[in-house]
C-alpha cells in the first residue's frame, strides 16, 4: 500500500487557533506520526469567526469575508509549519472554519476556500470533507470516529475493548468500539457554556485547571431541569451545533457557583450517554481541552463505569488528535475508503467524504 505524508489541518468551535498536523498513512494504519502544532488565529479573525459561530445562521452576508480572513490565516499556518519542518506532504487537508451546523436542515458551514488555498500553497488541497455525508443523509459529524479505530487497534489493543474516545472540546462526542464495528454520537455541550460564562463575567477565556468550578457547589435542581433536555435521551447517530444548548439555567449564580453548576452539567450528560451504549466501556481515552482540567477529568471517574484517563496515557497527543484525523481522512479519499458510516454520522451507506481541489497554474 502507498503510505502518503498528509498536513491535516482543522480549527474547533472555540477558534482558538488552527491544529495543524502531518502523519504518514495509507488510509488503513497509522505508519507514522508527524509533527502538530497550534498557530493562533489573527485576533481579529478569531472575534469574527466567533460573531458568525453565535449569530447561529444569521447574517450570512458576513460569511464571505470571513472566509477570506479563514483562507490567508490557514495559509500563513501551513506554509509556516511545513517550511519549519521541512516536509513534503503529497495534500493538505483543509477543514475549514464551522460557523453554522443543522443536519435537521441538512447544512453544514465550513467557510473558507480550498481551491485559493491550493492556489497559494501550490499543493493539493483536499476540502468539503462533510459535504458528501450530508448527501448521503448523514449528520455531517462526528468526522473523527474511523481514525479513532486506527488509534486503538494501532496504540490500544483490543484487550481493553469496549472502550470509548471521548472528545470534550466546545461539544462533547464519543467513538465506542468494540471489535471492528464503530458507534458515535455527539453527546451535549462539552467546554462550551463554561467557557462562555468565564468569558461573561470577565475571569478570563476559560476556567483554567477548573480552579473556579472547584470553589464552587453545583445547583442540583437547576442541573436536574437542564437534563431533561430531550437531546440526550435520543440515541445516536446524532450531531449538534455549538449553540444548541444554553447555559441560561444558571443565569443569577455567582461566578463559582455558576461554573461548579455548568462543569458538572458537562459531567453528568457525558454519564448519561454511557447508558445509549451496547455495553459499558472498560476503558474511557479523553481527548480535546476538558482532559486538561483536573476537576472535570475527576467528576467524570465518580460517575463513568471503567477507567477514565486521558488519551496522552496511551502516547495519542490530545492535542493533535482532531487535525490528525483530518490527515487520515485525506488519506482516506486518496484511497477510495470510506470516511463515515450508518454507525457513526447516519448516513445511508458507508461515504467517502472530501473533494481534491489541485493548484491552478
Amino acid at each position: 500500500m502507498t503510505e502518503w505524508s498528509i498536513v491535516g489541518t482543522i480549527s474547533g468551535t472555540s477558534a482558538d487557533g488552527i491544529d495543524l498536523a502531518e502523519i504518514g498513512t495509507d488510509g488503513h494504519t497509522i505508519g507514522r506520526f508527524g509533527p502538530a502544532e497550534t498557530i493562533a488565529y489573527r485576533p481579529a479573525t478569531r472575534e469574527s469567526v466567533l460573531e458568525a459561530a453565535g449569530r447561529k445562521g444569521e447574517r450570512r452576508e458576513d460569511w464571505p469575508r470571513i472566509a477570506r480572513d479563514v483562507t490567508e490565516d490557514h495559509a500563513g499556518a501551513i506554509r509556516a509549519f511545513i517550511e519549519r519542518h521541512t516536509l513534503k506532504p503529497d495534500a493538505v487537508v483543509f477543514h475549514g472554519q464551522t460557523v453554522w451546523h443543522d443536519p435537521k436542515a441538512a447544512e453544514t458551514v465550513q467557510l473558507g476556500d480550498p481551491q485559493g488555498l491550493a492556489d497559494t500553497l501550490d499543493l493539493p488541497v483536499i476540502g468539503d470533507v462533510r459535504l458528501a455525508d450530508m448527501k448521503a443523509g448523514g449528520e455531517g459529524a462526528p468526522l473523527v470516529p474511523v481514525y479513532h479505530r486506527a488509534l486503538a487497534k494501532t496504540l490500544v489493543g483490543t484487550d481493553r475493548e469496549p472502550l470509548c474516545f471521548l472528545n470534550i472540546g466546545g461539544v462533547s462526542n464519543l467513538t465506542y468500539i468494540d471489535g471492528d464495528g464503530l458507534l458515535a454520537f455527539d453527546i451535549g455541550p462539552g467546554n462550551a457554556l463554561l467557557d462562555d460564562w468565564i468569558r461573561q463575567h470577565g475571569a478570563g477565556d476559560f476556567d483554567a485547571g477548573g480552579a473556579i468550578a472547584a470553589k464552587g457547589m453545583a445547583d442540583e435542581a437547576r442541573l436536574s431541569e437542564a437534563l431533561t433536555h430531550p437531546f440526550l435521551s435520543e440515541p445516536g447517530p446524532k450531531s449538534l451545533d455549538r449553540y444548541s444548548f444554553s447555559g441560561s439555567f444558571v443565569d443569577g449564580m455567582g461566578l463559582e457557583d455558576g461554573a461548579a453548576t455548568l462543569m458538572t452539567f458537562t459531567a453528568e450528560v457525558i454519564a448519561k450517554a454511557e447508558g445509549l451504549l451496547p455495553r459499558k466501556p472498560s476503558l474511557w481515552l479523553v481527548c480535546g481541552g476538558g482532559r486538561l482540567n483536573p476537576v472535570l477529568m475527576q467528576a467524570l471517574r465518580d460517575r463513568l463505569s471503567g477507567d477514565v484517563v486521558s488519551a496522552d496515557d496511551f502516547r495519542i497527543d490530545g492535542d493533535a488528535l482532531e487535525a490528525q484525523a483530518m490527515a487520515f481522512l485525506g488519506a482516506r479519499l486518496k484511497a477510495g475508503l470510506p470516511t463515515t458510516f450508518p454507525e457513526t454520522t447516519g448516513a445511508g451507506q458507508p461515504v467517502i467524504g472530501g473533494k481534491v481541489y489541485l493548484p491552478v497554474a
